[in-house]
């Protein structure tokens, strides 16, 4: 066996072609261990990916809010942005959804500057407001809470109601209270409204599936099928509402006169 070794080896290095066989096939099996430890090395990096995509979509995020409803002529003192500081970054660890007043868990907390009644949404639209706090957790008021209700807005005429759930099914939510003067047909979008100081307008929900007519009030009530699936949330967004306490306040100091 020596004897061979030596005689292949002397082979080798003497003739070209064997040697340019030899390496060819070294470097294809050392190639795939390589590619094996690349693939291995960036499974093992997903969730810093995963962190800093989240990162570049808050950023991406906070420029679109900045752009204004192109469906409605736009003014100065009506386009609030929202800066990529006020944008906090988390996950959801918990979410239940099979409850009339579901809740969801955040990896952020007040260490990270969350605080209650902060708006949470996603890349695809709202998801709730922020309820309790601690330092490093927080919960937060699903959109599927029958306790929830949010302003809301039928993107294409400016038309306001009140989002609510009632309860029966965890694609759909109720927007009530919209006017019988209000133009609306299936298809339409829904967005956040104005009147709210935590969530900015314009934020997408879902689209218009249903159309009911409540004979009592004479309003229209719409069945909203979402853009989220929130039976499947990962990471979203925290929305700190810089004007919100001074709104708040100025409000309060109104209602004390």
């Amino acid at each position: 066996m020596l004897l061979l070794g030596i005689s292949l080896s002397l082979t080798i290095q003497s003739h070209s072609f064997h040697r340019s066989r030899v390496i060819s096939s070294a470097n294809f099996l050392s190639g795939g261990v390589y590619e094996q430890l690349s693939e291995f090395d960036e499974y093992l990096n997903l969730k810093s990916q995963n962190e800093a995509l989240a990162q570049e979509n808050a950023t991406l995020k906070s420029l679109l809010f900045k752009t204004a409803d192109s469906s409605v002529a736009a003014r100065l003192d009506s386009i609030k942005g929202v800066r990529s500081q006020d944008i906090i970054v988390s996950k959801v660890i918990r979410n239940s959804y099979s409850v009339y007043e579901n809740y969801l868990t955040i990896n952020s907390g007040e260490r990270q500057g969350i605080k209650p009644d902060m708006g949470v949404i996603n890349s695809l639209g709202i998801v709730g407001i922020i309820d309790n706090t601690s330092p490093n957790y927080a919960t937060v008021i699903s959109i599927l809470n029958k306790k929830s209700q949010i302003n809301a807005k039928v993107k294409k005429s400016n038309h306001f109601g009140s989002l609510i759930w009632n309860g029966k099914s965890t694609g759909f939510v109720q927007l009530i209270d919209v006017p019988r003067l209000a133009s609306v047909r299936k298809g339409d979008t829904i967005v956040t409204g104005g009147q709210s100081v935590i969530f900015p307008e314009n934020i997408n929900i879902g689209t218009i599936d249903k159309v009911y007519i409540d004979n009592e009030t004479n309003y229209y009530t719409l069945d909203i099928k979402l853009f989220n699936d929130m039976t499947n949330l990962g990471h979203v967004y925290i929305i700190k509402g810089k004007d919100r306490q001074e709104i708040i306040n100025l409000e309060k100091s109104k209602e004390d006169e």
